[in-house]
């Protein structure tokens, strides 16, 4: 079994009269990537910033076995966090950055960084108010891979990047971060975006974990019918879950059902986590 990096029981926020987050259990252990999905206003960040240490909760919440409120300082010596890009400071060229890092942050490998941006367009006397979007991204996680930490938070890393960017940012996260004793929590509401680098999926709306599963399980529970436009699924016994109708074909999605019950109606594929996040929180 291994190690948990993040232990959360019965987990609720309020502010004032609404609660934004109910009863949350979740466990996160090392050697996973674990994609927070769901859409605006379904309380990931609220989520996130109980996990960071930022809010007050009622429920029990522990990272690497302490409460995050009460030693934030400790925690974030062993946890990483990338929000949005525009936190890096503008006026201040690269070199600064990584040395004001070196300064402020016991795990922070300078000359790792150095290496990482070696195969980038990224100069030491660049500033980063010159640099493009993704390249502001790419300097961001480089500073982030070259500290040592087991758990790397990110918090919509590659919102309104190009298809490029984001494919780079990805692989470099993978190569350059993840092991089997490193763990990444990941949230967006864009599934698309990360679904290749996910080991397991945590749906989250209006406040309520509504599924959370290995990737693994996508295959072997959940199953996607294509039929002809003109055909009308009508088989009492196999009920969809969701489906829609498109301009040359149907879309079913089934749970829990065999594939050669399905055949026969038409091409049966597995869903897409973009299928089954519309599917499940429609």
């Amino acid at each position: 079994m291994s190690k948990k990096f993040v232990e959360i029981e019965n987990l609720s926020k309020q502010y004032g009269r609404t609660t934004v987050l109910h009863d949350i259990n979740l466990s996160i252990g090392a050697g996973e990537v674990v994609g927070l999905i769901g859409p605006n206003g379904a309380g990931k960040s609220t989520l996130l910033k109980a996990i960071m240490g930022l809010i007050k909760y009622s429920g029990k919440l522990s990272i690497f076995d302490k409460d995050p409120f009460r030693n934030r300082t400790e925690l974030l010596e062993n946890m990483s966090y990338i929000a949005d890009v525009s936190s890096l400071p503008r006026w201040m060229k690269v070199k600064d950055l990584l040395e004001f890092v070196e300064k402020t942050h016991p795990k922070f490998d300078i000359a790792r960084a150095k290496e990482l941006l070696k195969d980038t367009p990224i100069k030491p006397n660049s500033r980063i108010a010159t640099l493009s979007k993704g390249m502001k991204t790419r300097l961001h996680l480089v500073t982030i891979l070259a500290i040592n930490t087991d758990f790397l938070v990110l918090d919509e890393p590659t919102l309104g990047l190009d298809v490029l960017v984001r494919r780079d940012f990805q692989d470099r996260l993978v190569k350059d971060y993840y092991t089997q004793n490193r763990s990444i929590l990941i949230t967006t509401h864009q599934v698309d975006e990360i679904e290749s680098i996910l080991t397991r999926v945590v749906f989250i709306k209006e406040g309520r974990i509504t599924l959370d599963f290995q990737i693994s399980e996508l295959k072997n529970r959940y199953r996607k019918l294509i039929t002809n436009q003109n055909e009308v699924f009508s088989d009492p016994k196999l009920k969809p879950i969701y489906q829609r109708s498109l301009p040359e074909h149907n879309e079913l999605i089934f749970k829990d059902v065999e594939a050669s019950a399905l055949t026969e109606y038409g091409r049966v594929v597995a869903p897409s986590l973009e299928d089954l996040f519309v599917a499940i929180n429609a």
